[in-house]
């Protein structure tokens, strides 16, 4: 029997993880030591905090980052064959969603391995549950371009595209430029046009709130360096 691929949530901040999760998570982590991770310093504080007793030192962990060797990743599941299981886990929320993790489960499909994916926070979801937008049809487009007039040529592209197919566009910035972000888009789109803005989600400071632009001109939010997902629907 060859072993299996479990695919492990994280939180998606500073959280306990059986608030977010459930047990069989916590099941499946005490059982494996192999691990295929994309942050080793926040791999172990994942697994020493939902297995406080499981060794540290047992643990064989593989990098999976955007400066990994292709040639060695090939190999990270080589111990499936003799019946290993092996964890991958995400630095935050679900692997193998907007996280290179997708290239190690593409890998096991090929290799004729079991892919176990295990329920936990998806920000991508969790954003469109809570967005009142149209769950029915959505489309998640990573980073925008970081070029000014590039990004508004791709906000207004986004809004068009959303009128017509009745289709929610979600996004995400890295947390220092939040805020520039979401002056790009009050300032690109339609007065009308609904915004979503998801932040610190599933933490204590969690703020979601949806808006048509118009209205998001008298809102006052600080977003500066924290966690954020965007969505918008015209």
């Amino acid at each position: 029997m060859k072993g299996k691929l479990y695919l492990i949530p994280t939180t998606l901040g500073d959280t306990e993880p059986l608030e977010v999760m459930p047990i069989s998570v916590k099941k499946v982590v005490e059982q494996l030591k192999h691990f295929v991770v994309e942050s080793e310093k926040s791999a172990r504080r994942f697994i020493k905090k939902i297995t406080p007793t499981k060794s540290q030192a047992s643990l064989e962990l593989m990098l999976l980052d955007k400066y990994s060797d292709e040639l060695e990743t090939r190999n990270y599941l080589d111990v499936c064959e003799e019946g290993i299981s092996v964890g991958l886990l995400s630095e935050a929320g679900v692997p193998a969603v907007a996280d290179p993790g997708a290239t190690i489960v593409q890998q096991a499909h090929q290799k004729g391995i079991q892919v176990v994916p295990l329920v936990g926070p998806s920000s991508i979801l969790m954003v469109m549950m809570a967005s009142g937008m149209n769950g029915q049809s959505f489309t998640f487009n990573g980073y925008l371009p970081i070029d000014k007039s590039e990004r508004k040529r791709s906000i207004k592209e986004l809004e068009k595209l959303s009128k017509d197919k009745n289709q929610s566009q979600i996004f995400i910035e890295t947390p220092y430029r939040n805020m520039k972000l979401l002056s790009d888009l009050i300032s690109t789109l339609s007065p009308n046009t609904r915004i979503c803005v998801a932040c610190d989600i599933t933490l204590p400071t969690e703020y979601i709130k949806t808006l048509t632009v118009k209205e998001w001109k008298t809102e006052n939010v600080d977003m500066h360096k924290r966690p954020a997902i965007f969505v918008i629907h015209g």
